[in-house]
């Protein structure tokens, strides 16, 4: 009995003084969350501010810890943590303050950069004062973004197959929403649709048998142009027991340059990867890479959170940016603690403003391309405004296997790399290809909605050496076409002769569509064929079309898109408002970008209304 009591006296002892992260959220007197509020735990150096939406996330050593809570014009508030996995903090104002309109007149590039939400007002009372509709040129900024070349409607005929490579990547609705949420319009070029569709969860049953993955699908009318139809493939992602994955090594490479100095980068992105390291098991190890000026190793592989956590608050930023020697020492590292079986994985966290040293950026993608190969896979977390280069950072995300996040605010990171921890770090099946051909009979043209950088030959399809897409945990891959039925008119239609050779017609069958996957093993190297054919079915749009419908219909009026139609902010709303479901906080979240949007005027009047 005295055993017994004693194994219960350490293990409380243990629960008492175990470190842990813990968030929060700190809010006004009237419920509205504040940004900026100091949170320092008590009699230690660890602190960190809220971010846009009031939240929070540090380390505490126990139960008896304290945090202290600051923020100038408001009271200070002292608590105890006690058990609570999250916290709620009101603070009180010392006084009343009053900011007069006329004070918005000055626009401070550090105010902009610390507190978007100020930006937001001052952005809007300049386009008040000067009348402009279109607010893309308020922030000059030397931002980088692949161009995005839309895709129009093809006839079977000239064109039956439609080839493209799977994406997983979220980070253009992220970056987007923070454009709006500052009072701006993101350049067209951010806007990859696919990412928007697949920034969400989806109500699908996952695989029945051994496949990595479901496949859906679902045809129904078009929302936005009359006559026309949707198509929708979905893939829900098996879904891996995460107390059964294989161990993992993670070397975080991160950029501790002069431009990570902000507020919304260097320690946000500190913030976030100890949220990621409070997910990881005992058997998991992280070492950290760091470079600016220079390249050197901070960490060597360890599981000891306590030493994640100092390591990582210890970061400061300065220097140039010498992100070649960066990426080249964290494939050492990650090469030289190999795990075989393992997830072995290097997760670059960066505005994506670097150089590559002697060495150029065709050799910084071969190299990360041979790693890949070797089974050392790439995450890419972003961060920041203002110099954020988008286009190297979905580069160097697609060339390594791996996925691309923006991580703008903790609630965003708290999704990527907590709640989506398995889909985020582990692959259930990579290079994943769809090829669709359509039947000549039943479709006059169609279009593939996004996608536009992940586009691919028709022969790609068979070539197991053509790199295309990975698959994580759990993951739900959407992808949706535009089509116009056979005896449909539509202005749409490609201007070309009919062809005199190719007129073959299946006039007795249903198909109109015949979809094929293929995939691989995560550490396979011959693929696998899934084949399915779709046809036409009568009903109602499931709620997830609906959805997936609105969240795309939303990407093409922001991408200014010529194939909108009559669509309108409005109607997003509706079709988003009537397919919600249990409400969520992204989803709620995305009907205020929606009337963001609309309030900004953008494009034109037409899409304003």
């Amino acid at each position: 009995m005295k055993y017994l009591f004693s194994i219960l006296l350490t293990a409380f002892a243990f629960m008492a003084t175990a470190e842990r992260i813990i968030t929060g959220t700190v809010i006004d007197i009237e419920g509205n969350p504040i940004e900026k509020v100091q949170v320092q735990l008590v009699g230690y150096l660890d602190k960190t501010l809220t971010d846009a939406n009031g939240i929070f996330a540090i380390r505490v050593i126990d139960q008896n810890s304290e945090l202290h809570f600051s923020k100038t014009h408001f009271a200070d508030v002292t608590m105890v943590v006690g058990r609570n996995k999250s916290l709620k903090v009101q603070l009180m104002p010392k006084h009343p303050i009053e900011k007069p309109d006329a004070l918005l007149e000055v626009v401070e590039e550090e105010d902009y950069m610390a507190s978007p939400a100020v930006y937001s007002k001052q952005a809007k009372f300049y386009r008040s004062r000067s009348g402009a509709g279109d607010l893309r040129s308020v922030n000059h900024n030397t931002e980088g973004y692949a161009p995005l070349n839309e895709t129009g409607f093809r006839t079977p005929q000239n064109a039956p197959l439609s080839t493209f490579s799977l994406d997983v990547d979220v980070a253009s609705y992220s970056n987007v929403r923070r454009f709006l949420k500052t009072g701006q319009l993101p350049p067209k070029d951010a806007v990859r649709i696919e990412e928007f569709i697949n920034y969400f969860n989806y109500d699908y049953e996952g695989p029945k048998d051994d496949a990595p993955f479901a496949v859906h699908s679902e045809l129904s009318k078009s929302p936005w142009n009359a006559g026309h139809l949707l198509l929708k493939v979905a893939l829900q992602g098996k879904r891996l027991n995460l107390e059964k994955l294989p161990p993992s090594h993670l070397t975080f490479l991160i950029d501790v340059s002069g431009s990570m100095q902000d507020a919304n980068k260097l320690p946000l992105l500190k913030s976030s990867l100890k949220m990621l390291a409070s997910e990881l098991r005992d058997e998991d190890k992280v070492s950290i890479v760091v470079y600016a000026g220079a390249a050197g190793l901070v960490l060597e592989p360890t599981s000891n959170k306590t030493k994640i956590f100092n390591a990582l608050d210890n970061l400061e930023a300065g220097g140039s940016t010498a992100g070649g020697a960066g990426l080249n020492l964290a494939y050492e590292i990650a090469g030289k603690h190999f795990l075989q079986g393992g997830n072995n994985r290097v997760i670059l966290a960066t505005d994506g403003d670097f150089n590559v040293g002697a060495s150029s950026n065709a050799e910084m993608m071969r190299l990360i391309e041979s790693k890949r190969d070797q089974g050392i896979y790439m995450t890419v977390l972003g961060f920041g405004m203002g110099n954020y280069k988008d286009d190297k950072m979905e580069l160097i995300a697609d060339k390594g296997n791996g996925n691309y996040a923006y991580i703008d605010q903790l609630l965003e990171a708290k999704k990527v790399l907590v709640n989506e921890f398995g889909g985020t770090m582990h692959t259930i099946a990579k290079d994943v290809k769809f090829q669709l051909e359509f039947n000549p009979s039943r479709v006059s043209a169609y279009r593939l909605i996004g996608y536009e950088n992940r586009r691919l030959n028709a022969e790609d399809f068979n070539d197991d050496k053509k790199d295309a897409g990975e698959m994580g945990s759990g993951h739900v891959v959407t992808a949706i076409y535009e089509i116009v039925p056979k005896g449909v008119n539509s202005s749409y239609i490609e201007n070309v002769d009919p062809l005199k050779y190719q007129n073959v017609q299946l006039n007795g069958s249903d198909d109109w569509v015949t979809l094929k996957l293929r995939y691989k093993e995560p550490t396979a190297s011959r693929s696998q064929l899934i084949e399915k054919v779709i046809k036409k079915k009568t009903g109602k749009m499931s709620d997830n079309f609906k959805w997936a419908s609105a969240v795309a219909g939303f990407g093409l009026l922001l991408s200014d898109s010529k194939y909108a139609g009559p669509l309108t902010y409005d109607k997003v709303l509706g079709l988003a408002q009537s397919s919600i479901g249990e409400k969520d906080i992204y989803k709620m979240e995305f009907l205020e970008l929606v009337e963001t949007a609309k309030a900004l005027g953008l494009s034109s009047s037409k899409h304003g209304r």
